[in-house]
């Protein structure tokens, strides 16, 4: 039996990333190498020491194979983060993991600019799989972060 996908109904924000859930689809275009790419700049997670809140711009790019991310179930799993703790670095990759677990990508390339902590801005880079020939991929267009000056 088919599962039933998130769009197109009402669906609450998960409590935490264990429940969401990432819907995959058919990818319109499996014979085509093609960059889709996610852009989250209001990311929100809780710092596992202090409980204060974290921010992050998520930039993800990735190649589909035979599945896409279903946009409104990625800013549900997204969102579900809002209540969960853990670093920075933890947090970028178990993204990309669930990411690419969901849909197997052919290339899936995820940057975590983190907002100061402590004074010290954190990013975080991970990716899987190899780019295939030919397939332009932009940089992601975050500038390094600067102060307030």
């Amino acid at each position: 039996m088919r599962k039933k996908l998130q769009l197109g109904r009402a669906a609450a924000l998960p409590a935490s990333p264990d429940k969401a859930v990432l819907d995959a689809v058919a990818n319109p275009e499996p014979g085509e190498a093609y960059v889709v790419r996610f852009t989250a700049p209001e990311f929100t997670c809780l710092c596992p020491v202090t409980g204060q809140p974290d921010f992050a711009h998520f930039v993800i790019d990735y190649v589909p194979a035979r599945r896409i991310v279903e946009s409104k179930s990625l800013k549900l799993f997204l969102g579900s983060f809002r209540n969960h703790a853990a670093f920075h670095e933890a947090t970028t990759l178990m993204i990309g993991k669930r990411i690419a677990a969901a849909v197997k990508p052919r290339y899936l390339r995820i940057a975590g600019y983190w907002y100061p902590r402590g004074g010290i801005p954190i990013d975080v880079f991970w990716q899987t799989g190899k780019l295939p020939k030919g397939v332009w991929l932009p940089d992601p267009g975050v500038a390094p972060y600067r102060g307030r000056g």
